[in-house]
């Protein structure tokens, strides 16, 4: 079994193509539409989200093809032959306008504006949502992970338990979102992160006894020995027979680099392995934990003042394990220059019309204070208002204010040097850190402002009335 490539235009719902037929038949497939990419609540009960995912949507729209058996697939299923002749010449000829991938993101704000033929907007929607979903949440998690651990190393271990090919976007957006190497060795490959791995428990319960495993390893790997040391008994084998190693290496003019450890009390193992490597001259062997760790657990590890130098975290970053989906969404604000609007009974679901843009208010120390989303064309204002609580207003002026959109594709082709993944990465944590502390916590934290200009409400209020008046008609 193969599995379709997301560089198919089949990467998509059935009634993307059903809808892009029926604009085809009613004349206006070739309408220009803007589309906008934003999520109504930050993922995981936090205060922040770290947008990821961009350079892989921007590789995929340059290539995206409608192929021979999928035209041949498409006239199966009774779509006309018309509309299969404009799928067979689809090209993404769009623009797209972006957050730098590694911002920090937050409710209601348009993270991507897509403005293109009608057509190709809808038809990119699931692949765009699928991408920059998945990735977002991803990296809002690994960052909420960097967070507690400070500066202790973090490996994303998590292929094995990751949702099949997901496991290499997880990969990427983990790097994203701070973690420094991963173990997955085809996102190492494909995207030029720093891999690492050690050994697993198969590797000592292939020897006759624990010390030999050990002795292979490090004759194998003398220059960075990692050894698993709870096979058996962390503390009346695994340490001392990690020591005796440790003994046998500096013989030879090497020193043990590390042990690691996968089950029991992590805190009072590690205390107990670091007060024994310390007493018996290895100071300096680092110590590394695993064993379905998230960032509440690594903050509590901290917390007990467990010596643990670096972190291996898979099953609960990679499956996002406390929220499985970041509710992102791509609505469709304007047609042929005229806005469009949703209206729901639910307000927090009405869409904001037309096409928009964003800026970041910052204090004089370069601080995040607040977002403004307005209309495109429009100065930031000075002034912003908030989307669903009339009369809850604030002022900004004193602030200074950033774009935080800019234009990363036009005609179809990227027009900006894509970052690298850690390049991205690197943005992240410089932007994370303007990100004031109350915001970060992860009970309770503050809910940041975002706020829209006086003149986007006043669109939204004027067609919800004109609609409203028509429907009484």
């Amino acid at each position: 079994m193969t599995f379709t490539s997301q560089d198919s235009a089949f990467f998509t719902d059935f009634y993307q193509l059903t809808m892009s037929r029926g604009y085809f038949e009613a004349g206006i497939s070739e309408d220009t539409a803007v589309f906008e990419y934003y999520f109504r609540r930050n993922p995981f009960e936090g205060g922040y989200a770290i947008f990821s995912g961009l350079g892989d949507l921007l590789e995929t729209l340059s290539a995206l093809r409608f192929g021979p058996a999928e035209l041949d697939f498409l006239r199966a299923m009774g779509f006309g032959e018309e509309f299969v002749g404009r799928l067979k010449r689809f090209k993404f000829r769009g623009e797209l306008w972006a957050m730098r991938e590694g911002e920090v993101a937050f409710p209601f704000e348009p993270i991507v504006r897509v403005k293109a033929p009608l057509v190709e907007g809808q038809l990119i929607e699931t692949l765009l949502l699928n991408t920059l979903n998945f990735q977002t949440l991803i990296a809002t998690k690994a960052m909420r992970m960097r967070y507690a651990a400070g500066r202790r190393t973090l490996m994303e271990f998590g292929l094995r338990r990751a949702h099949g090919l997901g496991g290499l976007q997880a990969s990427r957006a983990a790097i994203v979102g701070g973690f420094d190497a991963t173990s997955n060795v085809l996102a190492a490959k494909r995207f030029g992160l720093n891999v690492a791995g050690t050994m697993a428990h198969a590797w000592v319960q292939a020897f006759d006894d624990e010390l030999a495993a050990f002795r292979q390893y490090a004759q194998t790997y003398p220059d960075k020995t990692t050894l698993l040391i709870d096979t058996y008994d962390v503390l009346r084998s695994g340490v001392p027979n990690a020591i005796t190693v440790a003994q046998e290496l500096r013989a030879q003019g090497k020193e043990l680099y590390a042990v690691r450890l996968d089950s029991g009390d992590l805190a009072y193992l590690s205390k107990k392995a670091r007060q024994a490597f310390n007493d018996a001259g290895f100071a300096n062997v680092k110590i590394f934990a695993t064993n379905d760790l998230d960032e509440r657990l690594i903050a509590s590890l901290i917390q007990q003042s467990a010596p643990i130098d670096g972190f291996g975290i898979g099953t609960k970053l990679v499956t996002a394990y406390d929220q499985p989906a970041l509710g992102g969404v791509y609505k469709i604000l304007a047609v042929k220059g005229k806005p469009r609007i949703k209206i729901s009974e639910n307000i927090i679901k009405m869409t904001l019309p037309g096409a928009k843009t964003a800026w970041r208010y910052v204090d004089q120390a370069g601080m995040f204070m607040a977002d403004g989303v307005g209309p495109e064309s429009a100065v930031a204002p000075p002034r912003i208002y908030h989307p669903f609580e009339p009369g809850v207003e604030s002022s900004v002026e004193k602030y200074k204010p950033t774009p935080l959109l800019e234009k990363v594709m036009a005609g179809g082709k990227v027009t900006s040097a894509v970052p690298s993944v850690s390049e991205a990465a690197e943005y992240a944590r410089a932007r994370f850190a303007l990100l004031p502390e109350e915001h970060k916590r992860f009970d309770n934290p503050h809910i940041y402002r975002v706020g829209v200009a006086k003149q986007t409400l006043e669109v939204r209020n004027r067609l919800v009335k004109k609609i409203q008046e028509r429907s009484r008609a």
